[in-house]
């Protein structure tokens, strides 16, 4: 029997063995902390000779024990000498001085650079090899090298090193997956049977990852759609056809459905690292936050969890996925405090070593916080199940737009004059741009389809004057609230930077003038091929929601290509179940005032005429709740308790709301709410806890720049603009408010839709056949 293989790129192995030393979390990666350019890889490599490779590909297997490596990568460059000897030479890319740099500064660049002049060596039967690091300032261009000669035996003893220090992960991931392969193939369907449309569901997701396509699947509230994709999802997995799954999702209650679905399994008898990424504000735990512009400080100085994390940070992994298997926030803060590491970047870490990682839309969609070191042959081993999809697409707008404002930089001209010269006069030059920008406008926006060229460039410039003050640990550095400052422009220039390179046709730029304030946003009208290009090289995706309607719209909007499938589950629930009521009043906008006092008796006959319950009122815009909750607390019916969501409110105050809607009580309680918000998505409450939804309007989106520029995008597209901006997404808030009240077989109620445009057929064809 072959010992199992263990295949790892040159990297990971080594930076892994080597890695060492505090967060960077302040955010500002320093001078230390180098990174490959390609710009500087390609000036380096431009000046190869003729017989030099670059870019070459190299690989090796290595037994340790009773495991195989294999170990691959890409050198930078291999270099002939005119003695006939090879050079492997490394390069690395840095905004830092390279006077800082010493021979022994980065032992980890040693090592990946090591490993290839073994691997070529044992590839060539060389006895001997030159090893190079080539370090070069960006934007100077200016180089420094260093170089050292290693024998074969040197460096293979050198490797074997490196690889015994990795063996023991290796070995827990390996017994790890064994154990888990077995379970899967043991485990069943963890009901006693199958939901009317779960079977269908299940099985067109694992069809889709058996086949390496993607999926859209309409599956009605209800089904139980978390366990019907998550189970297919590990039954290939055990199959061989997936090392590693992301659930993603837009919510936290949606997220805590995907704990409950792999807890589910485990007391079924499977075994699987199942890993909660939750964000690190409300993750971290610093005793007394440390705290500049209201925000917490990563720094080492402040903050023992970022004080030698990745010292400590191998070890917590190991112990971790050694003992847990379901590694929730909570499991995590406990971890995370017995080794005194930040658990955030703790979840980070064991996200890349998972089996399923539970966690948002960003860390997979967002070039600003997506993880970097899924490598491709991680991700074509991955599938991508993304909960609740029909919210990616305003989230993927949000995602790949940026916006810059002139205030800051206001700040920074002021605050570093004296003090860095070249600070000053590149946020001098920014806020001049603005200034003039100003100056151009002949109202208060003003609408672009280029892509702001100058100001990109402005920006460019002040990234490069912004990196050595912030690298500078020294008296040079201004005073912390300015430096807080800087750090921020930083990363809002670095945003709208990266943003720029993905500009396009489907791209407008926009300027606002306020008062207060100039901003710029380059807006992305359509991320559909974004969100696409976000998931190339993952085996598969999934998209499912109860409200992916009209389905060819959201196939669109999310890049679905011609042969990806697409699947509706009927609803599994009787029409009897549901009491659907039509009321034409006019909710629109300018008639709001004079229908306010029919609407407020409309709603407290339906709670006045019916048996004590619990019923939710959703309204397009918090105005106009309050306006109605006003009208309706004027006169409100004996026995009937009222509740009203605000803009803010806590966890706990989202969940003492939702634990008043109680079964089987003697009152009845009214909840006022709005489409969209927290309280009209995601939320189980079964049976008699909700009697009686109402759903006020269309849910149209509020008539903005936006949208309209949205409307006018598509519109030339030769689509329904209208549809596209208004429609479509105000639709889907009234199916998700709705789809609130039957959740079960058991389940029924009354629900009230409140607007004279649900007569009309392009609204009434929008909504599910059970409301007809």
């Amino acid at each position: 029997m072959s010992n199992p293989v263990v295949s790892i790129a040159v990297r990971p192995l080594v930076e892994y063995v080597f890695r060492g030393g505090d967060l960077d979390l302040g955010g500002f990666r320093t001078a230390q902390a180098l990174v490959e350019g390609t710009r500087a890889h390609q000036q380096v490599q431009r000046e190869y000779g003729e017989g030099d490779e670059k870019e070459v590909y190299v690989s090796a297997e290595i037994p340790w024990g009773d495991l195989l490596f294999a170990v691959d990568g890409r050198c930078d460059g291999l270099l002939r000498e005119a003695d006939g000897k090879l050079t492997v030479d490394e390069i690395k890319s840095t905004s830092g001085d390279l006077t800082l740099i010493a021979e022994d500064t980065y032992p980890v660049h040693w090592a990946q650079a090591k490993c290839y002049a073994y691997i070529v060596a044992k590839d060539r039967g060389l006895a001997q090899m030159n090893v190079q690091l080539t370090y070069v300032q960006l934007p100077s261009g200016e180089q420094k090298r260093f170089r050292q000669t290693a024998s074969f035996a040197e460096l293979e003893a050198f490797v074997h090193e490196v690889v015994r220090s990795y063996a023991p992960f290796a070995k827990m991931l390996r017994d790890h997956r064994q154990a888990r392969d077995r379970s899967v193939a043991e485990l069943a369907f963890p009901f006693p049977a199958y939901r009317a449309g779960q079977r269908m569901l299940a099985g067109a997701v694992y069809k889709t990852i058996a086949e390496k396509v993607n999926l859209f699947a309409k599956a009605p509230t209800g089904i139980g759609k978390t366990i019907s994709t998550t189970f297919p999802a590990v039954k290939a997995m055990g199959e061989g056809h997936l090392q590693h799954l992301f659930y993603l999702t837009a919510r936290t209650i949606t997220r805590t459905a995907a704990e409950e679905a792999f807890a589910l399994m485990e007391s079924r008898g499977l075994r699987l690292h199942a890993v909660t990424i939750t964000a690190k504000e409300k993750v971290c735990l610093q005793e007394e936050k440390v705290c500049l512009q209201e925000e917490m400080s990563c720094r080492k100085e402040d903050c023992p969890f970022a004080d030698g994390f990745y010292d400590r940070i191998n070890a917590a992994v190991l112990d971790i996925l050694s003992r847990e298997t379901r590694i929730t926030r909570q499991v995590i803060e406990r971890y995370a405090r017995k080794h005194t590491v930040c658990p955030f970047e703790f979840s980070l870490e064991l996200a890349y070593a998972a089996d399923a990682v539970i966690c948002d839309y960003n860390y997979v969609f967002d070039p600003r916080v997506s993880l970097k070191r899924l490598f491709a042959e991680q991700k074509n081993r991955t599938a991508l199940l993304v909960d609740e999809a029909h919210n990616l697409v305003d989230r993927g707008r949000e995602m790949y737009s940026a916006v810059l404002e002139k205030a800051g930089f206001l700040a920074l001209q002021r605050a570093y004059k004296g003090v860095n010269a070249g600070v000053h006069r590149a946020a001098k030059a920014v806020n001049g741009y603005f200034i003039a920008l100003r100056k151009t406008m002949e109202g208060p926006h003003r609408v672009d389809r280029d892509k702001p060229e100058d100001l990109l460039a402005l920006l460019e410039e002040f990234i490069l004057q912004a990196e050595p003050e912030l690298a500078s640990p020294g008296p040079a550095a201004a005073n912390p609230e300015d430096r807080e400052l800087l750090l921020q422009a930083y990363f809002n220039a670095q945003a709208f930077m990266r943003i720029g390179k993905l500009y396009d046709e489907r791209y407008v730029t926009y300027a606002e003038d306020s008062p207060k304030d100039v901003r710029v946003k380059m807006f992305c009208l359509d991320p559909s091929y974004l969100l696409r290009e976000a998931r190339k090289g993952y085996r598969s995706s999934v998209f499912f929601s109860a409200t992916l309607s009209p389905l060819p719209y959201y196939r669109d909007m999310l890049g679905a290509g011609p042969e990806d499938y697409t699947v509706t589950i009927p609803s599994p629930f009787s029409r009897e179940q549901l009491d659907v009521q039509i009321h034409p009043l006019s909710t629109r906008y300018r008639d709001r005032e004079q229908t306010k006092d029919a609407l407020a008796g409309l709603l407290r006959r339906v709670v006045a005429e019916r048996p004590p319950g619990n019923y939710l009122f959703f309204f397009p815009s918090y105005a106009y709740m309050n306006l109605i909750y006003e009208a309706f607390a004027a006169d409100v019916p004996e026995g009937v308790r009222l509740l009203v969501q605000r803009g803010e409110m806590s966890e706990a105050e989202r969940e003492a709301f939702l634990a008043a809607f109680e079964a089987g009580r003697e009152d009845t309680l009214v909840g006022f709410a709005v489409m969209g918000g927290i309280f009209s998505e995601g939320i189980d409450l079964v049976g008699d806890r909700l009697t009686g939804v109402a759903v006020v309007g269309v849910g149209l989106p509020q008539i903005g720049l936006e949208r309209d520029i949205i409307k006018e995008y598509f519109q030339a597209q030769g689509k329904d603009g209208f549809d596209y901006a208004y429609v479509y997404p105000g639709m889907n808030k009234v199916l998700q408010a709705g789809g609130r009240l039957i959740r079960s077989e058991k389940d029924q109620g009354v629900l009230l839709l409140v607007d004279d445009r649900y007569r009309q057929p392009h609204y009434a064809r929008l909504l599910p056949e059970e409301w007809s």
